[in-house]
Formats: structure tokens, sequence, C-alpha cells
């Protein structure tokens, strides 16, 4: 009796992901990530997508002018086989700029997801990543719903403190108590 042995994926790792890009296998305009080593497409964002993401960025930009860099839509070096690129992220402002070094889970404050079509992916392989790397803090902004799931206090590849903020609700960043937004103003 034969046994059947599944087909194995080959896996990238970072400085290969780098390589195809540089060598045009991958395209400069090309909407993707490298996760866990498999290189991910992301679905085109769509106007609510985009007006979250801008309204969340005019917001974050304002209160944390010269306490932390608000970075949209750019790559985060975690694991050899990983490099997401969240929505938005907060990080700490450090000696070594990052023209010379690219962040890494290190410089994290805060990621954040802004999902309509990649909500499932979000809460679950974004989610377990982020975790799994000990990113203190990570919201999925829920488009449809019109809510912010916050994920905070990583242990053991979990988050062991997750909340929901809907309605007139307010959520805040952990490492900046004091900057405060309202729903009404990231869903204008």
């Amino acid at each position: 009796m034969a046994v059947e042995i599944a087909p194995a994926k080959r896996l990238f790792t970072r400085k290969e992901y780098h390589q195809m890009g540089a060598a045009g296998i991958l395209a400069p305009t090309e909407r993707v990530e490298l996760i866990r080593g498999e290189i991910v497409t992301m679905s085109p964002p769509g106007r609510r997508h985009v007006a979250f993401v801008n309204n969340l960025n005019e917001v974050l930009v304002m209160r944390l002018a010269g306490r932390a860099i608000v970075s949209v839509q750019n790559p985060i070096a975690l694991a050899d086989d990983s490099e997401p690129q969240p929505d938005l992220a907060l990080f700490r402002r450090r000696a070594v700029p990052y023209k010379d070094a690219e962040a890494t889970g290190e410089d994290v404050f805060l990621l954040i997801e802004v999902a309509d079509s990649s909500l499932r992916y979000d809460r679950s392989t974004k989610l377990r990543l982020y975790a799994e790397d000990g990113l203190p803090e990570y919201w999925v902004v829920d488009v449809d719903a019109e809510t912010v799931e916050v994920y905070r206090r990583p242990e053991g590849g979990v988050y062991r403190h997750v909340s929901r903020v809907d309605g007139p609700g307010t959520v805040s960043p952990a490492a900046f108590p004091d900057v405060v937004l309202t729903l009404a103003a990231i869903f204008a």
C-alpha cells in the first residue's frame, strides 16, 4: 500500500522576498506581504477602508506629534519569514533612524488593521502572528460594523485582554492613554 505524501510548500525568507522585489518578480505596485514564509496578496482597499485609514492617520498624527511615529501601510520586520504591512502602526522614536534600520517588533506601540474583506484573516492569522511576536497592542477596525476590537497583553502566543468598542465609545492606545479617539472621529 502506497503512502500518500502531501506536497510541500516552498516558503520564503524576508531576504528572498526582497530579492524578488529587486529582480522585478514582485512589482512595486503589487499589494503583497510576507506572512510565515508565504507571499500573501492583499485586497484592494475600498472607499470606506481608505476613509477610515485616513481618519485614523490624521487624528493620530495630530495627537502624537513628537511622541511617536505614525506609519501608514508600511512593512514591519518580524521573524525571518514575516514582514506584514499593517494599515497603521505607532512606532517608538529611536536613536537609530528608520532610514538606517527597518522597523521591528521592538519598535511597535500599536498595530492597526482596518478590515473589510480581510476581517477573518485579520482576526485569525494576523492576530496570532502579532500575539506570538509579543506585540503589545493590536486593533482590528471593523469597517462594516464600525467597531474597534482591542487586543492587549500578549502572553503565550495569545492576547490576554480583548475588548470591543462600539457606538459612542472611545479608544486609546495603551502607551498613550491621554490620546482618546472617539469612534465618531474614526468612522466619520
